[in-house]
This record gives structure tokens, sequence and C-alpha cells, in this order.
């Protein structure tokens, strides 16, 4: 699953990821595209059982790889 928050103001691009990962299986991968580093949202993630990746992109944006932690 995609979900590209650039362009909105926060919260919503944490709104948004967050309700994406209630509809994401356990084995699946959430990978979301934002304006800035999600700072706030890692600690949620963690705390949720995710794991996460981020990079930033060319264009100066975050692209950041969710996954359900395992093991």
């Amino acid at each position: 699953m995609k979900l590209d928050n650039r362009g909105l103001e926060p919260p919503q691009p944490m709104m948004r990821t967050l309700e994406a990962l209630e509809e994401l299986e356990d084995t699946s991968t959430l990978l979301i595209i934002n304006d800035r580093q999600p700072m706030f949202l890692y600690p949620e993630l963690e705390e949720r059982g995710y794991t996460h990746e981020s990079e930033p992109l060319e264009d100066g944006s975050w692209q950041i790889t969710i996954r359900k932690e395992t093991g």
C-alpha cells in the first residue's frame, strides 16, 4: 500500500498514516511519502509494534517504509 501525504498540513499526514495501518494486513508493507520527516510518528509506530525505515528523496520529501514487527 502506498500513501502520498505531500502537501498536507500536520496532523493530517500522521492521521492518514495511522488510519491506513488499521487496514494493513500483518504481512503487508505501507510506503508513505511526506514533505518532512515524521518525527512524532516514529514513537507511535514503535508503540504499535511496527518497524520503519526512512530515506530522504531527491525532491526533499521523505519516504518511510512501515512493516509489522515480526518475531
